[in-house]
C-alpha cells in the first residue's frame, strides 16, 4: 500500500514524520499542509491566525493520524487536540478521500483527493475561529523503480474562519498552494514540501506565510572498536536508524514579520551486526567496503577466504543487488512448491535463489538468453553499470541516442549499455581508469570491485539522495 500513502499525508495544515522501525519499509512522510513536525512524543505546529505567530503542540495521544485503504480509495482521518503557551486552545477533525488508479504496465500510480469531512476551532484569548468551509484539490504520482519510488505532487486549498470576538464577527481566508517531492527505498526516505498561504485578514489586510519542510529517515553504519585487546574479533558495525524533520516558516504579515523555525528527531535505533573475518584482505583498498557489505548480509561468504582479486560471478552479483535493493525480500511470502526455475540453468534450491527472482521480476536482471542465466558466468563492467541503472530506474537521465562518452575506448561499449554507462559515470558510482581515460566495458569485475561499486550504490541510496531532495530543494530552490 506504500504507493497510496504519498501524498494524503501531506493535507492538513500541520503534521510531519512517523516513527521509523528497521528494518520495515515506511516512508518519510509529511502530514499536513501546515509545516507541523512530530517524533514519537510531541506534535509541534505554529499558527499565523492573529497576524503573528503562535506555536501549538500536543502529544502522541492527541495528535493521531488513521489511514485505512480498499478499493482503491485511501481515507485518511486526523485528530487534534493542541494547546499554545499562553492557554490558547485548537481542535481539528479532517478526513481525506483520495482515488487511487494504478498503471502497473508502466510502474506508476496516481491519487486525486478531496476533503470530505473538517471541524477546526481554535480559540486564542476571548477570541474564537471557527472553520466553516474548507475547498481542497490534490494530486500526486508515483514512479516505482526497484530500487526507489520517487514521487510528486501537489495541492491548492482554501480554508474559511469565522471570528467571533465578544460580540464582534469578522472573516479570515487563507488560501492555500503546496507542493512536495520525495523518494522512498529500503535503506531511506525524505519529502520535502513547500507551502505557500495568502491570509486575507478581517479589516481587509493581506499577508502571506511561506514553510519549508522536510522529513527524512536514514540508516547508517559506523565501526565500533572493541576497547578489549584480548577480544576474538577487533570490532564491529552498528547500523544507526534515524529520523529527523525540520520546518521554517518565513512570514510577511500586517502586524508582523520574520522566521520561525521549529525541528525535531526521533530516538536513534541500534542493530549490531555480524562481524566479518575474512583472512585475505590485510590493507586491500576494498576491505571496508567488504566488511560493510557482509555484516550486512549482502555478501553471505560462509569461508575466511573472500578472494577479492576473482572475478565476480553473475549470480553472486544478481544476488548481491537484489539484497541491496531490499533485504525484505526472503521476509515475503514465499513461492508454491512445484514452480518451476525462471531459469533452466538456476535450481530453485540455489543459495538466495528469491533474490534472483525478485531482482528479475523488478527488470534489474536479465538472463544470458530467455531461459538461461549463466549463474557462473563472469560479470563485465558494462554489465555491472547497466543492472545499477536498471535498479535506479535512471535510464532515462542519458542524452538522447547518437551521444559518445567522455571515454578513449567509447567505440567498444555495447549499445545496450551505453544510457547506463553514461548515466553511473555522472553519478560516480563506476569510473573510468584515471590513466588511460578508457571505461574497459568487456573487461571482467573482480569481487573486490564488485563491493566497491555496491557500496557507493548503497551510499547513492542513503545520502545522495537525501541530499538532493531535502538541501537541493530547500536551500537552492
Amino acid at each position: 500500500m506504500k504507493e497510496f500513502l504519498r501524498w494524503p499525508l501531506i493535507f492538513v495544515l500541520f503534521l510531519s514524520v512517523l516513527v521509523f522501525y528497521v528494518p520495515e519499509r515506511t516512508a518519510a512522510q509529511t502530514i499536513d499542509l501546515y509545516g507541523g513536525i512530530k517524533n514519537e512524543k510531541t506534535y509541534e505546529e505554529v499558527l499565523f491566525l492573529t497576524g503573528k505567530p503562535i506555536k501549538f503542540t500536543g502529544n502522541s495521544k492527541n495528535a493521531s493520524v488513521t489511514i485505512k485503504e480498499s478499493k482503491g480509495k485511501l481515507t485518511e482521518t486526523y485528530k487534534f487536540t493542541l494547546s499554545g503557551p499562553s492557554g490558547e486552545k485548537l481542535t481539528r477533525n479532517f478526513t481525506y478521500v483520495s482515488d487511487v488508479t494504478n498503471y502497473d504496465q508502466i510502474g506508476q500510480s496516481t491519487a486525486t483527493g478531496e476533503v470530505t469531512k473538517y471541524t477546526e476551532k481554535i480559540t486564542i484569548g476571548k477570541a474564537t475561529y471557527t472553520l466553516s468551509d474548507y475547498q481542497l484539490s490534490q494530486s500526486s504520482v508515483t514512479d516505482k523503480r526497484p530500487a526507489s519510488d520517487y514521487f510528486s505532487g501537489n495541492a491548492i486549498a482554501r480554508k474559511t474562519y469565522t471570528v467571533t470576538n465578544g460580540k464582534q464577527t469578522g472573516e479570515i481566508v487563507v488560501n492555500v498552494d503546496s507542493r512536495n517531492e520525495g523518494y522512498e527505498n529500503f535503506w531511506g526516505a525524505t519529502e520535502t514540501q513547500i507551502t505557500e498561504y495568502e491570509m486575507i485578514f478581517e479589516d481587509g489586510s493581506i499577508g502571506t506565510v511561506k514553510n519549508r519542510m522536510s522529513t527524512s529517515k536514514s540508516r547508517t553504519l559506523t565501526y565500533e572498536e572493541n576497547d578489549a585487546s584480548l577480544s576474538s574479533f577487533y570490532g564491529g558495525y552498528v547500523v544507526v536508524s534515524s529520523a529527523d524533520s525540520i520546518s521554517e516558516y518565513t512570514y510577511n504579515l500586517p502586524k508582523s514579520s520574520g522566521t520561525v523555525a521549529i525541528d525535531t528527531e526521533n530516538m536513534p535505533r541500534l542493530e549490531r551486526l555480524i562481524v566479518p573475518k575474512f583472512r585475505d584482505l590485510a590493507n586491500h583498498q576494498a576491505k571496508d567496503a567488504i566488511n560493510k557489505l557482509y555484516s550486512l548480509g549482502i555478501f553471505n561468504d560462509q569461508s575466511n577466504f573472500f578472494s577479492p582479486n576473482t572475478p565476480m560471478q553473475r549470480y553472486d552479483f544478481a544476488v548481491a543487488i537484489g539484497k541491496a535493493i531490499d533485504l525484505r525480500v526472503l521476509d515475503e511470502e514465499p513461492t508454491k512448491k512445484g514452480t518451476k526455475s525462471i531459469f533452466k540453468d538456476v535450481k530453485r534450491t540455489a543459495k538466495d535463489y528469491n533474490y534472483l527472482e525478485s531482482a528479475v521480476n523488478k527488470g534489474v536482471i536479465k538472463g544470458s538468453s530467455s531461459t538461461t542465466f549463466d549463474p557462473e558466468g563472469f560479470l563485465t563492467r558494462q554489465q555491472a553499470a547497466t543492472i545499477l541503472v536498471r535498479a535506479l530506474g535512471l535510464e532515462e537521465k542519458a542524452p538522447d541516442p547518437g551521444y559518445s562518452t567522455d571515454y578513449k575506448d567509447d567505440y567498444k561499449i555495447s549499445d545496450y549499455a551505453r544510457d547506463s554507462v553514461y548515466v553511473v559515470s555522472e553519478l560516480g558510482l563506476m569510473t573510468g581508469d584515471s590513466v588511460t581515460g578508457k571505461f574497459n566495458p568487456k573487461e571482467r569485475l573482480t569481487r573486490a570491485q564488485s563491493a566497491l561499486i555496491t557500496i557507493r550504490f548503497l551510499e547513492y541510496l542513503e545520502n545522495d539522495l537525501k541530499e538532493n531532495y531535502r538541501d537541493d530543494i530547500l536551500f537552492f530552490e
